[in-house]
């Protein structure tokens, strides 16, 4: 049945990702100012989406971890993490593709660059401790503070714009100074391709902690047989 289950997930995210691929690059007007380089726009918000869901959920499991100290909390934590990093490194890729055109430039310190980019390096230390410390209660434990702290750095990022003078374009949804999502074609690709990544996200996630979970039987397992041969020898 899991594997039915996976299996759905995964054709709906791919019918899904389709749709939006066949919206952004067909259906939905070119931006007025901007031209078509706009376009990366419709990727570029849903990767930061996901990114920001996954360490929230990674904070939300820390919290659990350490209150009720559940291996299931560790797992899905983790895996959070890694579907975490890989969608924030799309959102640092996609915003200096989307830079170039606009600014001129690969990267600037913006506000939420830079807030973003701290996010990233937090959690990228969080995926470098899991690497290289031992598989212990103890490691996990830290990782999890690691990773509530981190999480704090996402609404600094959702605000940043507020807080700090900023060139970043979000003026594109909030019509601060900008034109804003004029069109209602603009808007329902942009939710359909929220949607597309949003499955896309569950899909991995559901992927990844099922191999950690696994992972996590198949290690309680090799104890209790290295148990028994223990005693079988001191028999």
């Amino acid at each position: 049945m899991n594997r039915r289950f996976y299996a759905a997930l995964g054709l709906a995210a791919l019918i899904a990702m389709l749709v939006a691929l066949y919206m952004v690059f067909v259906w939905v007007p070119t931006e007025a100012d901007q031209g078509i380089v706009q376009r990366i726009f419709y990727f570029h918000v849903p990767c930061a989406w996901v990114a920001f869901a996954s360490f929230g959920l990674v904070a939300i499991a820390g919290v659990f971890y350490l209150w009720m100290g559940g291996q299931i909390w560790d797992d899905l934590g983790y895996a959070a993490v890694e579907i975490g990093m890989l969608f924030c490194t799309l959102v640092l890729i996609t915003g200096s593709l989307w830079a170039k055109p606009i600014w001129g430039t690969w990267w600037t310190w913006d506000s939420r660059l830079t807030t973003t980019f701290v996010l990233w390096l937090m959690y990228g230390g969080y995926l470098m401790l899991r690497m290289i410390a031992d598989d212990t209660p103890q490691v996990a434990r830290f990782a999890a503070v690691v990773g509530i702290v981190a999480a704090l750095d996402v609404p600094v990022v959702i605000v940043s714009v507020r807080l700090w003078r900023t060139i970043h374009p979000a003026v594109l949804v909030t019509r601060q100074g900008g034109h804003g999502l004029e069109d209602p074609r603009m808007v329902v690709t942009l939710l359909v391709s929220l949607a597309a990544f949003t499955l896309l996200f569950a899909w991995l996630l559901l992927l990844r902690f099922s191999e950690l979970r696994m992972r996590t039987h198949l290690a309680a397992l090799a104890r209790e047989i290295a148990l028994v041969r223990f005693r079988a020898g001191a028999a």
